[in-house]
């Protein structure tokens, strides 16, 4: 017998144990540190506090920052392509704000600790990117605003990874989670549709790189610059099509 902080095991017991613990290398040893998260959540506050004194209300936003910021096809097509990133740090009201950030809080966390830093901004943002594209196509008229579309891209890369780790997402809960979002998002008049499903393919679409990435042990670097490179695609997508959507809206 060998002795252990509580005590005795037997060798084989110890050998066995020894085998199966993971062993990890400095590009995939877990960190508990989830800064990206909790530097959104602050840019997201910060920016709703600053729309307060612009003018702003608490219960409905609005104010200079709305104006200047939300996403507005007309606008994008008068070239303030700048809105397809700060309409997704805008909110109608601190209940949109509040259930924003706690989904955020939610499931960011553990996909900043599976993919990095660096990978996971450039997860949210191209889902944001592909949420406000989205939106646009479905919504020409309409003025879009809210972290939704990158919230979504959170879930699609979840799901992404799931499936491609043949993880059953009704038994992980995640199938269901989605599936409510999705009912809510087309039963409830005023949400943006095509903002919540672009963001869900968007997210589901960079996960998978990213992800399929790392199974064939490819730097991070690697991830987050083809997901950069997809979300500067939509940005070029939604300044070109803007236009066209003034035309026929």
């Amino acid at each position: 017998m060998e002795q252990a902080s509580v005590g005795f095991h037997c060798p084989e017991c110890v050998r066995s144990a020894a085998k199966r613990a993971p062993v990890y290398t400095v590009r995939t040893l877990p960190s508990t540190q989830t800064w990206a998260v909790f530097l959104l959540m602050a840019l997201n506050v910060g920016v709703f506090v600053l729309g307060l004194v612009g003018g702003g209300s608490v219960g409905n936003g609005g104010g200079t920052l709305y104006r200047e910021g939300v996403l507005f096809v007309p606008a994008v097509a008068a070239g303030e392509w700048y809105r397809l990133i700060t309409s997704g740090f805008l909110h109608y009201g601190i209940i949109h704000l509040g259930m924003n950030m706690f989904a955020l809080y939610i499931v960011g966390p553990q996909l900043e600790r599976r993919l990095g830093a660096l990978q996971f901004l450039a997860l949210y943002f191209t889902s944001m990117l592909a949420g406000s594209l989205g939106a646009m196509i479905l919504s020409p008229s309409g003025a879009t605003a809210g972290a939704s579309g990158a919230i979504f891209g959170l879930f699609g890369a979840a799901l992404a990874f799931q499936l491609s780790n043949k993880i059953n997402i009704w038994q992980s809960g995640l199938g269901g989670l989605i599936l409510i979002n999705l009912v809510v998002t087309f039963a409830v008049p005023g949400i943006s549709i095509g903002g919540h499903l672009g963001g869900l393919i968007g997210g589901a679409t960079a996960g998978y790189v990213m992800f399929e990435l790392e199974k064939r042990e490819q730097s991070p670097l690697l991830g987050a610059a083809i997901v950069a490179g997809v979300a500067m695609l939509y940005v070029a997508v939604a300044v070109v099509l803007a236009p066209q959507l003034v035309v026929y809206r």
